[in-house]
């Protein structure tokens, strides 16, 4: 079993004051601990040792970010783990909400506390994403307790933002209301009643799929957004503001709109055939939207999970389409597909528009967002500081 220290012995090992030893963690020499039995931080002790030897050597030490330890989620090869439970079973086995309670850690608070949406007044007339960062403003703009970062208020507030951001994607308002779950609630926005009328599945088939698409886009450990987010926790940031950081880091193409690359790509393979487009697309792009990850070597498990629920809402052309699609990304050696191409499926299938995937992710990452934020309230605030090497 691997020796820790406490922060008082690791910096009398090192020679410098305690102060010094937190500097080190928030430039990213060495990794903190949390105490199990307090709320103090440990130190491996053969991390010290090597920081030591270098020191004695004179070597230029490498400056990053501080390293996170999380309890949130963990990426393995079969996919991200929420608290330790898979996120391929829970997106057939829970609802969304009862997994935004497990992220919070509230026993099931998430599930059974109230999803309605708070009154903002008249939304304006702006694309999705402007109107949920509208949302999100005017949440916390409306929150006389905004300030208030105990458990119970920031859950609450997270609630109330999902809720708002569901209620101002445009689209037919259903007539349940706030008693309709939030993959209901989405359901009927983003797919309308004209559609579920055009196909033989009902609003359940629908709702089934994008309950598990949410849940499955939830977290993913430390991703650009998120750490953003934590960014802003840390230096006690109340929750809505900290959630626009994360905002406005999904708002990049690279990242939460990378499904609406996966939905252009579908449409022009409809268009033009699977070889042509393929081949057209990979003489302008070094990589297939919605093809390949950096974490799963063997294929994105979300991909797969999502896809077999997605498959029978649509028609059968389309599902051969698809079928030709990654038989011929796989002949030509493309990587294997992911969560995005999933999801691109799901809102080109069924005949949503190119920006649903954005939509939905926007929508699930709240609840991850928020559990890192909680997290990082319980860390030591002002962590993150980087240096700078300097060129001319």
């Amino acid at each position: 079993m691997e020796r820790m220290l406490q922060s008082e012995e690791a910096a009398r090992r090192l020679g410098v004051k305690v102060s010094t030893l937190y500097a080190y963690v928030s430039r990213g020499l060495l990794v903190s601990h949390p105490d199990p039995g307090g709320r103090r931080s440990l130190f491996a002790l053969a991390d010290i040792e090597h920081l030591a030897r270098r020191r004695r050597r004179g070597e230029p030490a490498e400056i990053g970010l501080a390293s996170i330890t999380t309890g949130v989620t963990q990426l393995r090869q079969g996919g991200p783990y929420y608290r330790g439970r898979p996120a391929t079973e829970l997106a057939t086995r829970m609802t969304f909400e009862e997994v935004a309670g497990l992220l919070w850690a509230t026993g099931g608070e998430g599930a059974e506390g109230d999803w309605t949406p708070p009154e903002l007044g008249q939304c304006p007339l702006v694309r999705v994403s402007d109107r949920m960062r509208w949302a999100l403003v005017m949440c916390g703009a409306s929150d006389p307790l905004r300030a208030d970062l105990s458990p119970t208020a920031v859950t609450r507030d997270a609630r109330r933002v999902i809720a708002a951001l569901t209620d101002v994607v445009p689209g037919p308002k259903g007539s349940g209301g706030p008693q309709l779950s939030i993959a209901m609630r989405l359901a009927e926005r983003l797919a309308g009643p004209a559609v579920y009328q055009s196909t033989s599945h009902d609003a359940v088939d629908w709702a089934a799929a994008l309950n598990a698409a949410l849940i499955l886009m939830a977290d993913h450990e430390l991703a650009a957004s998120t750490l953003a987010v934590r960014v802003a926790a840390c230096t006690r940031a109340d929750l809505y503001d900290a959630l626009l950081a994360g905002l406005a880091t999904l708002a990049g193409p690279l990242h939460g709109a990378a499904s609406q690359g996966a939905y252009e790509l579908l449409v022009t393979v409809e268009r033009d055939g699977a070889s042509r487009a393929l081949n057209d697309i990979l003489h302008r792009h070094e990589n297939l939207p919605g093809f390949g990850h950096k974490v799963y070597k063997d294929g994105d498990p979300r991909f797969t999970a999502l896809w077999d629920l997605a498959r029978p809402l649509l028609s059968e052309k389309r599902r051969r389409l698809f079928r030709e699609i990654l038989e011929r990304a796989a002949a030509d050696g493309v990587p294997q597909p992911n969560c995005d191409l999933a999801l691109a499926a799901l809102s080109w299938g069924t005949g949503m528009l190119p920006d649903a995937g954005r939509t939905i992710f926007t929508v699930a990452r709240i609840a991850g967002w928020t559990a890192h934020y909680q997290e990082e309230l319980m860390e030591r605030p002002l962590r993150f500081r980087t240096r700078a090497v300097y060129s001319v």
